[in-house]
């Protein structure tokens, strides 16, 4: 149960923000449960907004329903929807556009590093042209004449905007290890499995890139403890800042390392070894020799002493969280008699940072919009009267399914991040972190002035939601 507050002046200029958060834990607490309503949420406010005085009042108790544990956001998207809906009552309030009244209070870059109230500090970022681009993107500003459109044929119509910024990683250190098996292969040892990430294909490359060779001689690896490397996991959006920036300082080291070897091999000073799309050379001369060779000849100068060590590497790499951010934009169309609701317009602009695969961090988008959809329109837990769980099954728990789901315009406004080696932000829960607020904004927009209602916005509560205003 949320209580928010936001103060500001007459010109709706942002000046404080006080929520109490009273968090269900369910009947008892597990690993993160008391992290989802105190640090999750703290972490991501004020979001993307300049608001000097913040405070978050938070209390876990103990109830007779499930636990609480981690789903995708797990507090990120509770502190996103709690800001935007509550800029959208403001504006509604002192009569100023929803898209106006954030627009005046968004963090311009010329103030980032920020520090927010809490003591998080947003590296890097351009929360104002993210915005700005989503709106044009989802044609903000014609907006009007489709909700003319929509009415003459009977639909009620509106728009929804949900900015967002959310804290990403926890545990911030990974492993990784380098090794050559012999020929012009490479093998990238991790400790974090995938799930559906393209890990094999998103490190492979990072790996390639980083050693200047072709991406089909990179094998990963990960999931064996006998084998491979310890590490966290992949969970909070970490994994392609953490072990993304493990293998790259590991491949840095092994090419600092394989400069020596080559400087042996060469019979060149280390200084005058550069190194280049695989190649070790002696600069100024055509005298050289690649990484694999350099990796081979290693193990034999290892045994004679010549060298202390091959080019076999593992380094440990940390670095602090970083802050993805962005904005969505939903538009939806309501049939007034049965309260259905469809989304006829969805816009994602999003900052990751850098961009290792577009595939994956669009598909990354796709995913994490889906399951927001299902937060906002469709999924529900039941209690009856004597605390008894109705909706333990998916046949009574709704999913989201193919037919709720949008086209989705997916656009990257990519600022690299300055807190790791590889400049990116995490991205896995950004769509479940904007979408509730965009998908509920928007129907409250259409629906009449006054009307009330809560997640999930099935047909049926927004049908009562529009009796409900019309006898009022």
């Amino acid at each position: 149960f949320w209580t928010a507050e936001l103060a500001l002046t007459a010109r709706g200029k942002f000046l404080g923000l006080h929520v109490d958060c009273l968090g269900n834990v369910g009947a008892y607490i597990t690993g993160v449960a008391h992290f989802v309503f105190t640090t999750h949420i703290s972490g991501c406010l004020p979001t993307i907004y300049d608001i000097p005085h913040a405070q978050v009042n938070a209390r876990c108790v103990l109830t007779n329903t499930l636990p609480t544990g981690p789903y995708r956001g797990a507090g990120r998207p509770e502190a996103s929807y709690l800001l935007e809906r509550l800029i959208d009552a403001a504006a509604d309030q002192i009569g100023i556009d929803a898209a106006e009244l954030r627009r005046r209070n968004l963090i311009v870059p010329a103030k980032i590093p920020y520090t927010t109230p809490f003591g998080s500090t947003y590296d890097s970022g351009d929360f104002p042209a993210a915005f700005e681009r989503a709106l044009a993107l989802a044609d903000y500003a014609g907006f009007a004449a489709r909700r003319k459109a929509a009415k003459i044929q009977g639909k009620l119509r509106g728009i929804g905007i949900g900015c967002y910024l959310e804290i990403a990683g926890a545990f911030p250190e990974e492993a990784a290890r380098i090794t050559f098996p012999g020929g012009k292969a490479v093998t990238v040892s991790i400790g974090a499995g995938a799930s559906g990430q393209g890990h094999k294909t998103v490190f492979g490359k990072v790996a390639a890139r980083r050693l200047g060779i072709a991406p089909e001689a990179v094998t990963v690896t990960a999931g064996d403890s006998a084998r491979d490397v310890p590490g966290f996991g992949a969970v909070a959006s970490r994994s392609a800042m953490y072990v993304g920036g493990a293998i790259a300082v590991t491949a840095d080291k092994v090419i600092e390392e394989g400069k020596h070897v080559a400087a042996v091999l060469l019979q060149a000073a280390d200084a005058d070894i550069d190194y280049r799309d695989g190649i070790f050379s002696v600069r100024g001369t055509a005298r050289a020799v690649s990484l694999f060779e350099a990796a081979e000849r290693a193990v034999e100068l290892q045994r004679q002493g010549v060298i202390p060590e091959t080019l076999d590497t593992q380094v440990v790499s940390k670095s602090p969280p970083s802050f993805p951010n962005g904005c969505h934009v939903a538009e939806v169309e309501i049939d007034a008699d049965t309260g259905a609701v469809a989304i006829v317009n969805y816009v994602a602009v999003g900052d990751c940072g850098n961009v290792l695969d577009d595939t994956i961090v669009t598909g990354q988008i796709h995913g994490g919009v889906a399951q927001g959809l299902g937060q906002a329109l469709t999924e529900d837990t039941i209690y009856d009267a004597e605390g008894q769980l109705v909706s333990g099954s998916f046949m009574d728990y709704a999913l989201p399914r193919a037919d709720l789901m949008p086209d989705i315009i997916v656009e990257h406004n990519a600022v690299a991040c300055r807190t790791n080696p590889l400049g990116v932000k995490g991205t896995g829960e950004a769509g479940t972190t904007a979408a509730p607020p965009a998908v509920i904004n928007a129907i409250i927009d259409a629906l009449p002035n006054g009307a009330q209602l809560d997640m999930p916005a099935t047909p049926e509560r927004i049908w009562k939601a529009l009796r409900a205003a019309k006898r009022s």
